[in-house]
């Protein structure tokens, strides 16, 4: 089966058209514009490639997400959150977010937060279009997390930590700033069994799209 180049128009092909095998792998070229990002974005499409290859889009036929008001916390974390009583930072150093994620390499996708996706995500926050969150215990940081925005979505890309529970922080923050901005939905992809433990699960391609923006081409 023969992939679609992007060239430079900014339209995608429609997901139902993506591969089996790789999962989710919809089409292949283009570039990491702001205008591209959030066109993909829109459709539930996501860039995820290595360092000096092509850049690759995806759509998986199943989509991990977690509803805010679902999620998962356990006694022992209830307790740890009365223990350390976490800050939360919204949107206060997006690259030092990105470049701790990056510096973190990844069981589920390695280290694909290469120099030219920082810089296009740094254009994307810079645009309003993208988003991080950090979290403090004691005045140090323990971790966070960086996305995208689409309109009542936030489209997780990833989550460092660098203290225990450093990431879950992150997490439960984020779902706390979505409650109060009555955000339905957090995007977290692919399968992780590490957020499934926090209430994340798996709705299908097309389910996942009834929450996207409806934009004419």
């Amino acid at each position: 089966m023969i992939i679609p180049y992007l060239h430079d128009q900014t339209n995608f092909p429609d997901t139902q058209q993506a591969l089996d095998d790789p999962d989710g792998l919809l089409c292949v070229g283009g570039d990491l514009s702001v205008d591209r990002l959030i066109s993909a974005y829109r459709r539930g499409i996501f860039p995820w490639y290595s360092d000096r290859d092509p850049i690759l889009w995806w759509s998986p036929a199943e989509r991990m997400v977690l509803f805010p008001n679902q999620l998962h916390v356990s006694k022992s974390f209830k307790k740890a959150l009365r223990v350390h009583q976490p800050t939360f930072f919204l949107n206060r150093n997006f690259e030092q977010v990105i470049i701790n994620c990056a510096h973190v390499p990844r069981k589920d996708r390695g280290t694909w937060i290469h120099p030219e996706m920082i810089a296009a995500y740094i254009e994307l926050f810079n645009t309003g279009h993208a988003f991080c969150l950090e979290v403090e215990i004691d005045g140090k940081l323990a971790g966070g997390i960086y996305g995208v925005v689409v309109d009542d979505i936030y489209c997780g890309e990833s989550m460092f930590s660098i203290q225990t529970n450093g990431s879950k922080y992150a997490m439960y923050g984020l779902c706390q700033q979505m409650l109060a901005q009555q955000i339905k939905l957090l995007d977290c992809q692919l399968h992780n069994p590490h957020l499934e433990s926090m209430g994340a699960q798996l709705i299908s391609r097309e389910e996942f799209q009834k929450f996207l923006p409806h934009f004419p081409e």
